[in-house]
């Protein structure tokens, strides 16, 4: 059986599809420990959100008609050492627009997702 995530990735049937699975790729290459699902689903998008969690959210996967974007639930307090973030910041969250002919670095990208994850686990630890 496929995987809810791997079932929204394939109906994108375009490039958004294409370079949201090299994205997953490189999200799920930086900790075995990282946790997939979707989550908002609604009338408007009945397949959800692909959602990366390991101890809280990490980043969700949205596709729009001109691009994906991967946002940081506390990617505020990310240090960003690979320079991927390229939207304004929103209050704590930060994101990166990956447009069609984007390209990436998927060694930023997984140290990026390592770094929130240390931050999702220093916050989570009592006292």
């Amino acid at each position: 059986m496929t995987d809810p995530v791997t079932i929204k990735i394939e109906s994108l049937n375009d490039w958004r599809g294409a370079l949201l699975a090299r994205i997953r790729r490189a999200i799920n290459d930086a900790d075995p420990g990282i946790i997939e699902e979707l989550k908002w689903r609604k009338a408007t998008n009945p397949l959800g959100v692909p959602t990366w969690s390991r101890g809280g959210i990490i980043c969700t996967g949205e596709s729009y008609k001109d691009k994906v974007k991967l946002t940081f639930m506390k990617g505020g307090a990310l240090d960003d050492p690979g320079k991927l973030f390229n939207v304004p910041a929103s209050g704590v969250r930060r994101a990166i627009d990956f447009t069609q002919d984007a390209s990436f670095d998927a060694v930023a990208l997984a140290t990026l997702v390592r770094e929130a994850i240390a931050l999702n686990l220093a916050s989570n630890k009592p006292g």
